[in-house]
């Protein structure tokens, strides 16, 4: 036998070496991929369900959000109702008061059932414009600036969120 043929073997034998080693860091390389875009696509699916249970709580709470504000009006308008009738005509209409305060009573007991909460500012308050709504400002004697002054509408939070800003009048009065 010559020297070539039986160095070829040993040659062979070291080429098929190397070729498994780098086909093993090749299919290592490749393990690594699939791991790193599994995890990724876990982390995925998981923010994905995180997102869609924040969203279904988010409809659950917030979703009647413009049954609440169409039903405010109506709410206003049965208080104006009640304050409108005149001392005098209380004891003749007392069946017709109670029924209109016991309609409002219901919408009250409703509206809170459903999280809508009033926001009821009393005059002298401090004017947050957070919660509510400056209709007015005027300077009245033995008041500061920023208080309120008087109460037109009040407002509603859903939940934690503002339906709607309480309508007030405020001092202008300089400190």
């Amino acid at each position: 036998m010559s020297q070539e043929e039986t160095t070829s073997p040993q040659v062979d034998v070291e080429e098929f070496e190397t070729a498994q080693v780098d086909e093993l860091e090749a299919l290592r390389a490749e393990r690594d991929e699939l791991r790193d875009k599994f995890m990724r696509v876990l982390a995925d699916a998981e923010n994905s369900r995180k997102r869609a249970e924040r969203d279904r709580k988010e409809a659950e709470m917030y979703g009647g959000t413009r049954l609440a504000r169409d039903l405010l009006p109506v709410f206003d308008n049965l208080n104006r109702a009640i304050q409108a009738i005149p001392e005098e005509s209380r004891t003749a209409s007392a069946a017709l008061i109670e029924g209109v305060e016991l309609t409002l009573r219901e919408l009250t007991n409703v509206m809170t059932k459903h999280g809508v909460t009033p926001i009821s500012p009393a005059v002298g308050e401090q004017f947050d414009p957070q919660l509510h709504e400056a209709m007015f400002e005027a300077p009245l004697p033995g008041t500061k600036a920023g208080q309120i002054i008087q109460v037109m509408t009040q407002g509603f939070l859903l939940h934690d969120r503002l339906l709607r800003p309480a309508q007030v009048g405020v001092s202008s009065n300089p400190g």
